[in-house]
């Protein structure tokens, strides 16, 4: 899972009386730092996320190590926006079926899923 939402404390409202707000823990997230960062999937220019295109989750999984190597793992990215890296998240939440059937670029865009949730992501702001 790469995100969770923790109660936060809010201002006091009076006498002993706090409200709790979601917050939104971002992690093992990086940000890239490109002068001029484009989605490589819908082609915005957003702030960009990396996706591995094998999770992190399989990489110490003996199968995945023999099928594609430690250095293919960690090198296999793919930047992209946060609406789309959430979309591949939220579409395809099972991390050995992403690592097996979607671990190139090409795969993804491949899923009528995918392909559809890109095309929405094209039309916003």
């Amino acid at each position: 899972m790469c995100c969770q939402k923790l109660p936060t404390p809010c201002a006091s409202l009076g006498v002993g009386q706090r409200v709790f707000l979601p917050r939104r823990i971002e992690m093992n997230w990086q940000r890239s730092e490109v002068n001029d960062p484009v989605c490589e999937l819908c082609q915005r220019a957003k702030p960009l996320t990396e996706h591995h295109l094998i999770p992190r989750a399989v990489h110490s999984k003996k199968r995945y190590i023999r099928r594609f190597g430690k250095e293919e793992m960690k090198n296999r990215k793919l930047m992209c926006c946060n609406d789309c890296h959430h979309g591949i998240h939220d579409l395809i939440p099972d991390e050995k079926e992403l690592a097996d059937s979607f671990n190139t670029r090409e795969l993804l865009l491949a899923d009528a899923r995918i392909r559809k949730h890109v095309d929405w992501a094209r039309k916003q702001k």
